[in-house]
């Protein structure tokens, strides 16, 4: 089977794989600018993204912005022909901030899940960065398109389907997890039926990029056959020397069997795919590891009533600290058997 190119109105992508954007520091500009290279679209984490710049603990905020901007900008010198993109939790506390930071300095795609973005339009007003919702259903992508249409006179660019087995936070009910109701096929026939009309009204083609268990190129042949445009994929590139993450955090995945992954509820309140690990371990027996100070990250989180604060967790694992630390993977994180390169990775799919 040929791979079709992935166009998202003037960008070209000539294989169609989109990094998945994983966070905390998992993916910023050594990998993004590595996929791109390859003539993927290299996406980066916009949450917490300045996590390791000296004065995070103190002025987040504007280390994050900071450290956003930069990233940007190195992932721009080594790929200055690549499509770059990040990726923004809706939950994210001054979310319209940090979008709009990011269109400040020409990112391409925005891509954006973790809750409805109803918002995002007036974010990119008057910019060519495109805009990209991350869905689990076509109910979840009516509602967006709906209000975007008539609120900002504006559509979808390209739109994410995330599946039931990706990592990290999940856009299903712990049950629709378990039971494994979650259909590519069903969904993205109904995604089409919802883009037709937006399509037409806008006189532009609104590709589908469906991600969650995409591992390798069968994985992608066999969703593209479903009527996908596009793959999105992210744990495979964990195991990779361009991975932003600490070398430790990379080797626990060559030592990860199927049964060490579990589904899980976050401080947030989501279920979401992860290791287990002692951390979680520890979790479990109750013996919790409080935050001293909150970093304002999320919406929807309550310090001082969760059992632990997920930023420090994500945070103490991408720096190293794989026992101690949260370790988010897809369903297929097991398979990662060697460190590979990116440009290895992306000759399966040449």
């Amino acid at each position: 089977m040929k791979l079709p190119e992935l166009k998202i109105g003037e960008l070209h992508a000539k294989i169609p794989v989109v990094l998945g954007g994983m966070g905390i520091g998992v993916t910023r500009y050594r990998l993004a600018s590595a996929v791109a290279n390859e003539n993927g679209i290299g996406m980066m984490s916009g949450i917490h993204i300045g996590y390791d710049e000296p004065d995070f603990p103190s002025n987040t905020f504007k280390a994050n912005i900071r450290a956003m901007k930069k990233h940007i900008s190195m992932a721009r010198e080594i790929s200055p022909k690549g499509i770059i993109g990040l990726n923004f939790m809706t939950v994210m506390n001054r979310y319209g901030d940090y979008v709009k930071a990011a269109v400040d300095e020409g990112i391409d795609i925005i891509v954006s899940g973790a809750g409805l973005p109803l918002e995002l339009p007036q974010y990119v007003k008057d910019s060519k960065t495109k805009i990209v919702p991350i869905v689990s259903s076509g109910r979840a992508l009516s509602l967006i398109l709906r209000k975007w249409d008539m609120k900002y006179s504006k559509t979808a660019d390209a739109v994410v389907i995330e599946g039931v087995e990706a990592g990290g936070h999940l856009g299903f009910k712990e049950h629709e997890i378990k039971d494994h109701s979650f259909s590519f096929k069903q969904t993205i026939e109904d995604v089409k039926i919802i883009l037709n009309k937006f399509e037409s009204k806008y006189g532009i083609k609104i590709p589908i990029i469906a991600g969650g268990g995409i591992f390798d190129r069968k994985d992608a042949e066999d969703v593209i056959s479903l009527g996908a445009d596009a793959v999105q994929m992210g744990t495979r590139f964990i195991g990779t020397e361009e991975c932003d993450a600490a070398m430790a955090y990379k080797q626990v995945f060559l030592e990860m069997k199927k049964e060490d992954i579990e589904i899980i509820i976050s401080p947030v309140g989501l279920p979401a795919r992860a290791y287990k690990n002692k951390f979680l371990s520890d979790m479990k027996n109750g013996l919790a590891m409080g935050s001293q100070k909150c970093s304002a990250c999320l919406k929807y989180c309550y310090p001082g009533k969760n059992e632990y604060c997920i930023a420090d967790a994500l945070i103490r694992a991408v720096k190293g600290d794989v026992d101690d630390g949260l370790i988010f993977t897809g369903s297929n994180g097991y398979k990662i058997n060697k460190i590979d390169t990116v440009k290895n990775i992306f000759k399966e799919f040449h």
